[in-house]
């Protein structure tokens, strides 16, 4: 009986702090912009692309036209409590015109970007592996102000 009353009050404990911790998010939670540039590489022209990304839980999902789309890209990854992170690319190639060994087999590709956020801000730069398929590539993220909910009107009065 004993152990009984001990154990309650830490389980209330437990139970009332469980929904503040889940409303605390990451610490760079929020709405991002990706701006994306890749340098002209064999036939493969120079190209920028910006879109919006989520950054949830310390997770970042950002994706540029939709899935089968040309052009889709899709980047996803873990960002470290310090700023740190790898996340994954996987996309659709817009438009090929390389050649050779340039050429790629089937449309779609993946690398991985090697990033750094702040509090606002964040760089990152592409894995161009030994440089004969990669390009390279440079990422930009800009966190986005967080837009105030409008003010609700009180009702009108009725007559």
């Amino acid at each position: 009986m004993e152990i009984r009353k001990a154990v309650w009050p830490a389980v209330a404990c437990v139970l009332m702090f469980m929904p503040v911790a889940s409303v605390a998010g990451g610490r760079f939670d929020g709405n991002w912009t990706t701006s994306m540039a890749c340098e002209a590489h064999g036939q493969m022209p120079t190209y920028k692309w910006e879109f919006p990304s989520v950054i949830k839980d310390n997770n970042f999902h950002g994706q540029h036209n939709e899935p089968g789309d040309p052009g889709y890209l899709l980047i996803e990854g873990k960002i470290a409590d310090d700023g740190n992170a790898k996340l994954s690319a996987k996309g659709t190639v817009s438009h090929s015109g390389a050649h050779g060994i340039f050429a790629m087999k089937g449309n779609n590709y993946s690398y991985t970007i090697k990033a750094e956020f702040t509090d606002t801000k964040g760089t990152g730069t592409r894995n161009e592996g030994a440089g004969v398929l990669g390009r390279p590539c440079t990422f930009e993220f800009t966190k986005q102000p967080d837009t105030p909910a409008a003010p609700q009107q009180p009702p009108a009065p009725q007559q």
